[in-house]
């Protein structure tokens, strides 16, 4: 297992274009770091200048101890799976999995001692003497990652390995890539633009937003405490409402409604941020929202309406009450998060 330490890494094109603004932080051995953000963040630029893909223009690159940053990808000790397989489709999956240390000269025992491992680990036995042809989506993404492990890395990446599965698929192979890291310790680094992969996946994950690092933390505290009103935003489905809100008398209102009593700001605008499951149905509640639209999502129901005007979401259980138009509701204690008006940093 190795740590991974970039300190104020910067990637600048000729152009003049920052991609990636310095950016600093630490991997620990053995720990699944997942990078997220909408497209043209930088978190596949960042991931490429960590392979060796993309030169990096200031900064400095360590991998287990070594600064890396001019050392070509072959010498930086990864594997790497990608969002298209890139598998041979005139080989086997058996060959596929053994090319690579093939190509490094490895002897033949050594790497049929390898792949079996291997292919053990991905559930493969069966598959090992097929085409890439005749393989599912998600066997192939297997065989893929079997290349990589076959190989015994210092770290992992990936760049965006589920998004050509369909939904159930995707559920699936991310709960087998999680287990699998588990399973190997591999210190990895994992690129998606889908919130629910890095919620459900990550150790810590890095919200990245227009170049620049807008949070780093684990998924409750990222999901909880949102730095800022883009990962409130981001990070969430349906994600935080945020309400145009006054902290006044030491209170913080949305319109006519108070939703924290004792606002730790000084007066004036604020946005106000409430999870959608923190509102709760409740006829003697203090706030009436107006309900539009009612989704039935079978376990539960997501309500669509407004609030003193402003557009929010309700999250409900399939037995709370759900119709159109007036909706009596209270706030989870702790409901409220209060963001700068003008920033939009938390305070």
């Amino acid at each position: 297992m190795s740590h991974v330490t970039l300190t104020a890494l910067r990637k600048v094109y000729a152009n003049g274009f920052e991609a990636v603004k310095p950016a600093s932080y630490a991997i620990t051995p053995g720990e699944f770091v997942v990078l997220v953000g909408p497209s043209g963040c930088g978190k596949s630029t960042m991931l490429r200048m960590i392979a060796g893909l993309e030169d990096i223009s200031d900064g400095t690159l360590e991998i287990a101890g070594r600064v890396v940053n001019t050392l070509d990808p072959a010498d930086r000790d990864i594997a790497m799976v990608f969002q298209n397989y890139a598998l041979y489709p005139h080989m086997t999956v058996r060959k596929n999995i053994g090319y690579g240390l093939q190509n490094r000269k490895i002897p033949k025992d050594v790497i049929a001692a390898k792949v079996a491992e291997a292919s053990a680990l991905l559930n493969l036995d069966d598959y090992l003497d097929r085409k890439p042809s005749q393989l599912s989506g998600g066997q192939r993404q297997r065989v893929a990652m079997g290349r990589a492990i076959v190989r015994d890395p210092a770290l992992f990446l990936f760049d965006e390995p589920l998004s050509n599965l369909d939904a159930k698929l995707r559920n699936q192979m991310r709960i087998e890539i999680k287990a699998l890291q588990r399973r190997l310790g591999v210190t990895s680094i994992y690129v998606t633009h889908d919130q629910v992969e890095a919620m459900t996946m990550a150790d810590r994950i890095i919200v990245m937003n227009a170049g620049r690092i807008e949070q780093i933390g684990a998924p409750a505290e990222i999901y909880h405490t949102p730095a800022t009103t883009f990962v409130a935003s981001f990070m969430g489905a349906p994600p935080m409402n945020l309400l145009d809100g006054q902290i006044a008398g030491g209170a913080a209102r949305v319109g006519d409604h108070t939703v924290m009593t004792d606002a730790p700001a000084a007066p004036g605008p604020v946005t106000v941020g409430i999870r959608p499951e923190d509102i709760v149905a409740d006829p003697n509640g203090p706030l009436t929202l107006d309900i539009a639209i009612v989704e039935e999502l079978g376990a539960h129901r997501l309500l669509h309406g407004t609030l003193a005007g402003q557009q929010l979401s309700v999250h409900v259980g399939k037995d709370s009450p759900a119709t159109t138009g007036p909706f009596r509701a209270a706030l989870k204690p702790g409901a409220v998060s209060l963001f700068d008006a003008g920033t939009g940093e938390r305070l």
